[in-house]
């Protein structure tokens, strides 16, 4: 327990007088000084052992492109939250099961003093040139965020980002640029496939997949050396947990959230990296519904880590600060060949399509107010049989976007591939990328309680605004799409510069080890 430095103040004081006005004091004066200042001497130079133990996380208050995470509406500076967890657990490792003290750093006894010295101050050396990097990045970023131009400034051989669907294209393209050239990213090797370095590529699920699969064979952002990573991918797939763990019919999903604490309680015993940022500097990726559940098995996943995950509720702990949101895509041959372009809006004579089951309270309310009740609005909870449902997307100017059980809905993805202007229905969702793509410019955003207004929402957009939407999203398409082979600015690399900015946002330090 921490002495009380004020009562021992008062004690001190209480006997000063009597103290000071003793005639020893000179002598003991004579004889305490010298040994004071022989052994302030000794103690500069003995060993400097660091803590293994960091510092809270402190939250840097980067200026983004006038964007701020905590919130889609705020157009502030980011807001300093509150550190996650206090110094006192993590020394105390009371509030995680898998801080080990002492155990970062390992020292034998057979060690000479010099060698301890030398390989300490080379790890310390690591972690601060890392941090000295992100310090440089966060200050190209807000100094390019300073220009307000709708083009980015900066060359490119292959796209320039501009226009209205970005909230600060110059900030956004420098933030990009220093991410292919600076970012490191380490993927644990532990685990085994399917659970661990696997996942569907062919299902709704499958960002999840393909992510997963282009980390472990892209070599763009990995790195095989730890000590050089800013952010270290926990590579498990609950997709594939759900698939092989859960037990149909249950009422719990235990057995997921075993495996994902006995996987991190692994690699926080064998590595130092989790235990020195509990978990701040560390993300995992997950487009399953259970994924922001089965992250709760571990708080300090939950609360520190970096979650990138396609249900992004926010009533329910998803937190835009330092979570990410990552986009639903339903591939069911694994490739996009198909799926991408449409007519011109002359051809499109729908207003607004919806075709999908009716899971979740907004399906059920868009469907009692439209179904069978207007022909500008179509809205389907089973098309008929010999209808195409990319052909309804292709012919409709407007593409509505209900959420179902969870937030998310691959319908977002389907109407920006089908050039079909996406409206989101859903409450507390945060679209994917919204720190970077000003989601206004090319969406429609309608409350739930606005369902029964959804034609005049609709006929109010004049058509010089909606084809300046279509246009837009046509423009946006690039972000959103899978491709086999990787192309700058699709859908993997903003899903890396999402993690990229959130790391970015912390600065991660030693403390010193207590005498």
């Amino acid at each position: 327990m921490r002495p009380n430095n004020n009562n021992n103040k008062l004690q001190y004081n209480s006997r000063s007088f009597s103290f000071w006005s003793s005639s020893s004091f000179f002598v003991l004066l004579l004889v305490i000084l010298p040994l004071i200042v022989i052994s302030v001497f000794v103690f500069a130079l003995g060993p400097n052992i660091a803590s293994p133990t960091l510092s809270p996380l402190l939250q840097w208050q980067v200026r983004f492109w006038g964007y701020s995470f905590s919130s889609l509406a705020s157009s502030s500076v980011l807001e300093s939250s509150t550190p996650p967890a206090s110094s006192s657990n993590i020394v105390n490792g009371s509030s995680s099961g898998f801080f080990v003290a002492n155990e970062s750093i390992q020292l034998h006894s057979n060690e000479s003093d010099e060698e301890v010295r030398t390989e300490t101050v080379k790890k310390y050396n690591k972690l601060e040139r890392v941090e000295a990097s992100l310090v440089r990045a966060r200050s190209s970023i807000r100094e390019a965020a300073l220009v307000r131009n709708l083009t980015s400034v900066h060359q490119d051989p292959d796209y320039v980002p501009r226009g209205p669907i970005y909230r600060n294209a110059n900030a956004f393209h420098r933030s990009y640029l220093l991410m292919e050239k600076l970012f490191k990213i380490y993927v644990y090797e532990e685990g085994e496939p399917p659970m661990f370095h696997d996942g569907p590529c062919k299902s709704i699920y499958s960002t999840e997949g393909r992510f997963i699969h282009e980390m472990e064979r892209s070599n763009t952002y990995k790195t095989k050396d730890p000590e050089k990573a800013l952010v270290y991918f926990l590579p498990f797939s609950v997709v594939m947990m759900v698939e092989h763990l859960y037990v149909p019919g249950a009422h719990e999903i235990n057995a997921i959230g075993h495996s994902i604490v006995d996987y991190i309680s692994i690699i926080s015993h064998k590595y130092p990296f989790w235990n020195r940022s509990l978990g701040a500097d560390h993300f995992m990726l997950s487009c399953h519904d259970w994924g922001p559940r089965s992250s709760s098995s571990v708080p300090h996943l939950f609360r520190n880590s970096i979650r990138v995950l396609c249900n992004a509720n926010t009533s329910e702990g998803f937190n835009p600060v330092k979570d990410a949101s990552l986009p639903e895509i339903n591939l069911l041959t694994g490739e996009v060949t198909g799926l991408i372009g449409g007519p011109s809006p002359s051809r499109r004579s729908i207003l607004a399509f919806f075709a999908g089951r009716l899971h979740g309270h907004i399906r059920h309310l868009l469907l009692d107010n439209w179904k069978n009740k207007d022909q500008d609005v179509q809205v389907y909870d089973k098309l008929p049989n010999n209808v195409s449902y990319n052909s309804m997307l292709r012919k409709s100017k407007f593409c509505l976007c209900p959420s179902g059980y969870e937030v998310a809905s691959p319908r977002v993805v389907e109407a920006i591939y089908s050039e079909c202007v996406p409206v989101l229905i859903s409450d507390s969702y945060v679209p994917p990328f919204s720190d970077v793509l000003n989601w206004n410019a090319f969406s429609v955003q309608i409350d739930v309680k606005d369902i029964p207004k959804i034609k005049e929402v609709l006929t109010g957009i004049s058509q010089r605004q909606y084809l300046r939407m279509q246009r837009r999203v046509k423009q946006v398409q690039r972000h959103f799409v899978a491709n086999q082979s990787l192309k700058r600015f699709d859908v993997f690399h903003m899903t890396v510069h999402s993690v990229w900015l959130r790391r970015l946002n912390i600065h991660i330090r030693d403390f010193e080890r207590p005498s």
